[in-house]
């Protein structure tokens, strides 16, 4: 699908509806779900939003502390060329949270013939979601974004705590899941979150205190359109974050910001329609029907290949560690929450399968796009998935998930699964990005190294 610019209408019946904003912050997705861009003058964002704007097309492709990736080919020897950026539709809204009068558009790169960018990975989850238009079908998506909320005063020997209760009285340590009193204690917090959810038109829904001290989680409505899914997905971090900020603290979606708690996941829900409208995956309560069956073999048969998609960085590991809610394993279940795939067929019609092993540190377009993938290849093929997981059964090692992140990265640099569905040149660059990524780390020692090394040995 080709990106074009807005409507000139459009635009200007935006900004007579808001007549306050002054500037327009335009940016792209990279590889690591990181937002980078500019922020425009109000005078001139109408022709940006109409014509688009040239960005770096290496800007896509830096890996995670913002550096280029010489690796990749894109900036360094290149002369590092632009690539036209244009609106996403239904992306262009103010920003609540906010102090100055500000107003949001995400972008998408075409290259120089128009085509979509091979490394937008915004494009390559729609080009994976071609494959279902060619079948007459329609992914149906739903994520679930954990977090935790975090002191900002820290030092480096204490880099990470949860936030004082509301009014100061202890630090909150405590596990407290479900709890509807911490839920009080951050309610102006959390309402701000959905008041800007809905001005900004992201579905959100049931909120609840999760796992962790000071963590939370956010459910976003299932919708027919697995971009939007992604699309709320970004920008629902990006709310929890700015809205956290002007309260006082910070918000963070790494995976496992405590060694001792609860990592932080982004759970995906999957189900299909039919051209008419009706869900494929319809089962009788703990039976799959053979489509939900095929898409559940598809997903674990490639779920190796999709690790680096799931699981992008080096802390993503500490969270697939393991823990009661945390799979290690390629396995399936009925409602079974320990296994990498849960399949809910409690309701007949609403009947879906749940990606449990991705962190809340992905690129959701990336995440989402492996998991579609991966159930299209198991639905073309008709594969059968292995029984289904209960709780308490032995685990064999045949089905153990990659536990180290080199091994994910050179899995990946190796799968025909990836290259057929992703392509050669973006699974080159992901490579890249992640190998320098992972140089950086060799290169640092880590203060328990000092301490069980440094005198000891």
């Amino acid at each position: 699908m080709l990106p074009i610019g807005l409507p000139p209408a459009h635009v200007a019946s935006f900004f007579h509806r808001h007549p306050e904003i002054e500037i327009l912050e335009a940016f792209v997705i990279d590889v690591n779900g990181v937002p980078r861009g500019k922020w425009i003058p109000r005078d001139r964002a109408e022709e940006v939003l109409v014509s688009g704007i040239a960005l770096p097309r290496s800007v896509l492709v830096l890996d995670v502390w913002g550096r280029d990736v010489d690796r990749a080919g894109l900036a360094s020897g290149t002369g590092d060329p632009d690539g036209l950026c244009l609106p996403v539709e239904g992306s262009l809204c103010p920003m609540p949270w906010v102090e100055r009068p500000m107003a949001q558009v995400m972008l998408t790169m075409a290259d120089d013939d128009g085509q979509p960018f091979f490394a937008d990975s915004r494009q390559l989850l729609d080009r994976v979601l071609d494959r279902y238009r060619a079948l007459g079908l329609t992914p149906v998506v739903a994520t679930e974004l954990e977090f935790y909320l975090i002191d900002r005063h820290r030092t480096p020997l204490d880099p990470v705590r949860p936030p004082k209760s509301e009014h100061g009285r202890w630090q909150g340590w405590q596990t407290q899941v479900l709890s509807v009193t911490e839920l009080h204690d951050n309610g102006a917090l959390l309402a701000d979150i959905a008041a800007a959810c809905r001005a900004m038109a992201v579905p959100a829904d049931s909120t609840l205190r999760e796992n962790g001290p000071g963590q939370y989680e956010i459910n976003l409505k299932h919708v027919a359109d697995a971009l939007a899914a992604a699309d709320h997905a970004v920008m629902l971090k990006r709310i929890v974050r700015g809205v956290a900020a002007r309260h006082g603290l910070d918000a963070t979606f790494m995976a496992k910001p405590y060694g001792d708690h609860e990592g932080s996941g982004m759970h995906i829900h999957f189900s299909v329609l039919d051209q008419e409208g009706n869900a494929v995956f319809a089962s009788a309560p703990d039976q799959a029907n053979p489509a939900l069956r095929h898409a559940v073999a598809g997903v674990l048969d490639s779920l190796g290949d999709c690790m680096l998609l799931f699981a992008p960085h080096n802390n993503s590991y500490r969270r697939l560690w393991l823990s009661e809610h945390s799979p290690t394993v390629a396995s399936w279940g009925y409602d079974n929450r320990n296994a990498a795939v849960r399949v809910v067929t409690s309701s007949p019609g609403a009947s879906r399968l749940e990606n449990r092993v991705p962190g809340a540190d992905v690129n959701p377009y990336l995440a989402i796009a492996g998991l579609l993938a991966s159930a299209h290849r198991g639905l073309v093929a008709r594969s059968e998935p292995p029984p289904p997981a209960r709780p308490g059964d032995p685990v064999p090692d045949s089905q153990r998930l990659p536990a180290l992140w080199e091994r994910s990265i050179e899995r990946f640099a190796t799968s025909t699964f990836i290259t057929e569905y992703l392509g050669a040149r973006f699974q080159s660059v992901f490579v890249a990005t992640k190998r320098q990524e992972l140089d950086e780390y060799r290169l640092r020692v880590t203060d328990v190294e000092y301490d069980a090394y440094l005198r000891t040995v």
